[in-house]
């Protein structure tokens, strides 16, 4: 279809053409998707979390990972 040499060029590809205009010239794929979760969640109390939304904003950064930082300090204190 696009003959494109890189994601770049693919992309400036498709930006221009329409997949209904090539669309006999496709085929099914077929293919599995193991998709694993790499987080876990804890619940945290209601204040908490708004005095830590409340931080991490004032910081910049997402309240998960000021927590993720939070809770990486305190393991490696404790030699975990």
């Amino acid at each position: 279809m696009s003959r494109a040499g890189s994601y770049q060029k693919i992309g400036e590809f498709w930006d221009t053409h329409d997949l209904a205009d090539y669309w006999d010239k496709t085929k099914p794929a077929e293919f599995e998707v193991d998709i694993q979760s790499e987080a876990t969640y804890y619940a945290v109390e209601k204040g908490l979390a708004e005095k830590l939304q409340t931080l991490a904003k004032r910081h910049g950064i997402p309240a998960n990972t000021l927590l993720n930082l939070w809770v990486q300090e305190k393991l490696k204190d404790r030699k975990i």
